[in-house]
């Protein structure tokens, strides 16, 4: 605190600041940690993060946060007010894809594995790099070395969905949305032959210039009413 004050005074910033025990006083960085809390609670759970990596999460919130929304008043993200230039977001990625980091730190010979096996937390503060959670070494690494596989646990999720939600308790929400499964109601059928005959009757007409193959009985005059 003492760095700071003397930074102020050298800058002419006057610094007041609020009661204890009162962050209304402090409203507006009070909601806006509260919406980044809220964003990394979200990639947690969604992701299936351990909990132990929620700084990870605010920190890749706020980056992303800053690059991506656009402030009413100015028409600009925060990053391109202050650098004054628009950001580059096509190096951005889903916060907990697989990932495969190469294995440049440790010495693997001609037969071992050049790659591990992670997921993404992150981007470096201190260069352009990712920061990548290893699950074989259980630690955190920065590096640019890295394939990212984002779609592989999307088309899982989508694959093992199945239609029709049971209601969500208060509890399932709080547990980490662990959801049960209503058994599907749908039903194959097997169309008719006439549904056929119905469905192609057009090309038919148009191709073989007659009519589909449907039982036509031929009512004889004295038959009819």
């Amino acid at each position: 605190n003492q760095v700071l004050k003397v930074y102020f005074d050298s800058v002419g910033i006057s610094h007041q600041m609020s009661s204890v025990r009162t962050p209304q006083q402090n409203g507006v960085v009070e909601r806006r940690n509260r919406t980044l809390v809220e964003a990394a609670r979200t990639m947690l759970i969604f992701s299936r993060a351990p909990l132990f990596l929620w700084a990870e999460a605010i920190a890749t919130a706020c980056f992303t946060q800053n690059r991506s929304i656009i402030h009413r008043r100015f028409n600009k993200t925060p990053y391109e007010l202050i650098n004054r230039r628009k950001p580059d977001i096509s190096f951005l990625h889903v916060f907990g894809a697989l990932c495969y980091p190469k294995n440049d730190r440790e010495d693997i010979g001609k037969l071992g594995a050049k790659g591990d096996i992670g997921f993404f937390i992150g981007y470096s503060a201190d260069s352009c790099a990712f920061r990548i959670y290893n699950r074989r070494t259980k630690k955190i690494i920065e590096t640019m070395n890295v394939l990212f596989d984002e779609l592989s646990a999307m088309a899982f999720e989508q694959r093992i969905s199945k239609p029709g939600l049971q209601c969500m308790t208060s509890g399932q929400i709080s547990s980490g949305l662990n959801l049960t499964y209503a058994p599907s109601t749908i039903t194959k059928q097997q169309p008719t032959e006439g549904e056929l005959d119905l469905l192609f009757e057009d090309m038919y007409d148009d191709y073989f210039g007659g009519q589909p193959s449907a039982n036509v009985e031929n009512v004889s005059p004295a038959q009819e009413p």
